[in-house]
């Protein structure tokens, strides 16, 4: 793709300094970026590598202006206006509108004549494709399923039967949506009895779920994913849980069933919620990678409960003493009461 600065400066609405006639082909860093690719300044970390950039144009502020050799578009937030400006040189893959002869449709299933089916690709009795919908090769949509316009299933996707996905919503490779929650309880001889889980899975509007990701099916309510959520990587979602819009989990997040995620909550790498009650988190909530929830949190802030690592002898020594603390508590509790 090619554009010139002006016309990216009016649709991101920033104010342009130097020729907008300069065309711009593509995206880069301030360090490798070559002629004809645009890259932004977000950080004062980076800014060293301004003087010297061989881009055609930089996003930047009004501040770094003056240090610029090249073009330039100066709003306040240039992270934000570079995720959108990137947006125009996305390269999706190629998959023209119809159906592959390989794919199989079942015949009570309704897909609009603008819908990409790809090679293989599995449609199950009474399902609803909307139109500009893209399903990649290999991808298995279950019965009674309902995919909203232009939403994009890449390839070896796995949906479960009564699996709802919004308008323009994305779930990645290997992707697993609808699968039985992990319920069961225990019979009078020890064996564990399954729990028929017999809801489905509601995915809002321009949700993006990451590759290898597994969102269960509800016990009897569905579980719910509200829209703009973003999912990362290898995120596990148990049954009936709820998150809320527009939250962010990163990747290997995971919630055990039934736990409740409000509007803009930010999980890290590795963090999650679970205990032996539901958990309620409530919105604006931030939780930093490798801390569990194990309690519901009624106030918005960021949340930290990791341990941080040592050499190995050191760790271990503190894990000893980690399990004396109730005792040492209890301790220094009589001692003062003695005083």
């Amino acid at each position: 793709m090619t554009i010139t600065l002006s016309e990216l400066a009016s649709r991101v609405g920033g104010e342009l300094v130097g020729d907008g006639t300069t065309a711009i082909t593509g995206l880069g860093s301030l360090g490798t970026a070559q002629p004809g690719e645009i890259s932004h300044l977000s950080s004062p970390v980076y800014r060293q590598h301004l003087p010297t950039t061989q881009a055609s144009a930089v996003i930047l502020q009004a501040d770094d202006v003056e240090h610029s050799p090249c073009a330039a578009i100066v709003v306040e937030n240039p992270y934000l206006t570079f995720a959108r400006v990137s947006q125009f040189f996305t390269r999706s893959e190629g998959l023209a509108a119809g159906v592959a002869p390989s794919a199989q449709i079942a015949a009570s299933a309704s897909v609009d004549d603008s819908a990409a089916i790809g090679p293989h690709v599995v449609i199950g009795e009474r399902c609803q494709i909307g139109a500009g919908v893209r399903i990649h090769a290999n991808t298995v949509v279950g019965d009674d399923c309902r995919i909203a316009e232009n939403v994009t299933l890449h390839a070896n996707v796995t949906l479960y039967s009564r699996v709802v996905i919004g308008a323009r919503s994305t779930v990645h490779s290997g992707a697993v949506l609808g699968a039985d929650g992990f319920g069961y309880t225990p019979d009078e001889k020890g064996r564990w009895q399954a729990i028929a889980q017999v809801g489905g899975v509601a995915i809002g509007s321009d949700v993006s779920i990451g590759a290898c990701t597994c969102i269960d099916r509800g016990a009897i309510d569905d579980t719910v994913i509200e829209e703009g959520v973003q999912i990362d990587n290898q995120v596990q979602i148990g049954h009936n849980c709820r998150v809320g819009a527009h939250s962010l989990l990163c990747g290997m997040v995971g919630f055990a069933g039934s736990t409740t995620v409000g509007k803009h909550c930010v999980f890290g790498g590795r963090s999650g919620a679970g205990g032996d009650h539901p958990i309620d988190v409530c919105d604006g909530v931030m939780v930093s990678s490798c801390t569990v929830l194990s309690q519901s949190v009624k106030k918005p802030g960021i949340y930290s409960g990791s341990v941080l690592f040592h050499e190995h002898n050191k760790w271990r020594r503190n894990a000893l003493r980690m399990a004396s603390l109730d005792e040492l508590f209890k301790r220094v509790k009589k001692l003062e009461k003695n005083r």
